[in-house]
């Protein structure tokens, strides 16, 4: 093995010994420890760079694949990253099917490495010639030296970590880990790291989080292949069985929503400082849950950070993307919300009494840039000033400025609660009505107007 403190011979000798971070702020509050590995730092992004070089070798060695080849894939994008940057130093060409499903970052990512990408539809059978894993195969029928890197289905793959991840979980946790949580996708990295860790203690638990709508987690229970239907996690589950899972290495399937598992990336970025896509977050909610259960501290879960969140900005990491697909609640805006938003300098409620004068009224609202005040007796709104009426009137009589506020005050405004959603006052208002009084707990707290409203539909702040 190649020493970390040497100047590496290329890129490829980076791959590997991603180190293991503690998640202290997700988990926090919970006795049981979760580690995770961090794939995201191999040098192409993801843990699918360990098989990537390993895949070719194995080619090489077999004859397979001769200088000047063609390495075929396909893939949801981080296997072909993973080819690429290996094609790249030993000079192959690589073309990669991938579905239309996977992020725009993803495909011009292969494109940036030199590779040649085939987009084909997501929403089609696993025998359809449009089938991304059938259009590989017919691209390496009818391409002179072309072999197809097969993943799914190559024994390489859950042997590359059976060599490799395995070993450094094993040693980075002294051999403390007694769950290790990973999603299959191909099932080689959870069928590799658990065959080594079980060999090493027959106790430790493998537990596979599967998307909703993969066949994984069914045909585990009842060996029976379902249909499976589309869902939105990249990389991960399945509508097919791969031989690189091992079913009998895992001991547990848990189904997991794509909202759960990208809404746990997010919360990986802005809490942990940990930039990675939904298939981590699929890994993570499951293992933080799995720690819940456990409450053994004990006990210690590993999991899998896979790739990095820099693929996925056009997707989880899309506030638009993620509300099309009902995947981030909508923030709920308030009347009081609405209030908070206002310049400090203005106080939440500016109001004279009906024995004010005129003159008074105007130079509070001149004092504080606003236009219209509520008459306020006691605990109730019992009229409204507003500017321009007012100033209409003074300057066709001047003596009007000295009667009391009480003498011609307009209707008073409506009152509402300070926890009515924004959309509600926005129907309030109206030309007629321009503004309202906010109440809380029984007391008049504000005035919000219709440009509070209009402060915020158009994002003014």
């Amino acid at each position: 093995m190649t020493s970390r403190d040497a100047p590496l011979d290329s890129v490829l000798d980076a791959i590997g010994w991603t180190p293991i971070i503690r998640l202290g702020r997700v988990a926090r509050g919970l006795r049981t420890p979760v580690l995770a590995k961090a794939e995201q730092l191999n040098p192409g992004g993801s843990v699918k760079d360990r098989i990537g070089l390993a895949i070719i070798e194995a080619a090489e060695r077999s004859g397979a694949l001769k200088p000047g080849g063609v390495i075929v894939e396909g893939t949801s994008g981080n296997t072909g990253v993973a080819l690429a940057i290996a094609a790249a130093i030993k000079g192959y060409r690589c073309i990669f099917t991938i579905p239309d499903k996977m992020s725009i970052e993803k495909i011009r990512l292969l494109r940036a490495f030199g590779a040649e990408v085939v987009v084909v539809p997501t929403a089609v059978p696993p025998d359809h010639p449009e089938y991304y894993i059938q259009k590989a195969k017919a691209i390496v029928a009818a391409t002179p030296g072309a072999v197809l890197a097969d993943q799914h289905f190559n024994p390489v793959n859950p042997e590359a970590h059976y060599r490799t991840t395995g070993p450094e979980i094993w040693e980075q946790t002294a051999g403390r880990v007694t769950h290790f949580v990973c999603s299959p996708g191909t099932g080689g990295t959870v069928s590799g790291v658990g065959r080594y860790l079980k060999e090493h203690n027959p106790l430790i638990r493998v537990i596979a989080p599967d998307p909703v709508g993969s066949i994984y987690a069914e045909y585990a229970a009842s060996h029976h292949k379902g249909e499976g239907f589309p869902y939105k996690v990249e990389g991960v589950g399945g509508d097919k069985i791969p031989t690189s899972l091992h079913f009998d290495v895992v001991d547990e399937f848990v189904t997991v929503s794509d909202r759960d598992a990208f809404r746990m990336a997010r919360r990986l970025t802005r809490e942990e400082g940990l930039f990675v896509g939904g298939s981590t977050g699929l890994n993570v909610h499951v293992a933080l849950e799995l720690a819940r259960r456990l409450d053994d501290p004990e006990a210690l879960v590993v999991t899998v950070l896979c790739d990095t969140g820099e693929r996925y900005m056009s997707k989880l990491y899309d506030d638009a993307w993620m509300r099309e697909n009902q995947m981030l609640d909508t923030e709920l805006i308030t009347v009081e919300s609405l209030m908070a938003q206002r310049p400090a300098q203005i106080p939440p409620l500016v109001s004279v009494a009906p024995a004010a004068s005129v003159r008074q009224a105007l130079n509070l609202m001149s004092t504080y840039g606003i236009s219209q005040v509520p008459v306020i007796a006691g605990d109730d709104c019992v009229g409204s000033v507003t500017e321009g009426p007012v100033i209409a009137r003074a300057l066709g009589d001047a003596k009007l400025l000295e009667r009391s506020v009480g003498e011609v005050m307009q209707a008073p405004f409506p009152v509402v609660d300070a926890a009515l959603p924004f959309e509600r006052l926005n129907t309030l208002l109206s030309h007629e009505t321009q503004a309202a009084l906010v109440r809380k707990e029984g007391r008049l707290i504000g005035l919000v107007t219709r440009y509070d409203v209009l402060r915020q539909v158009a994002g003014i702040r």
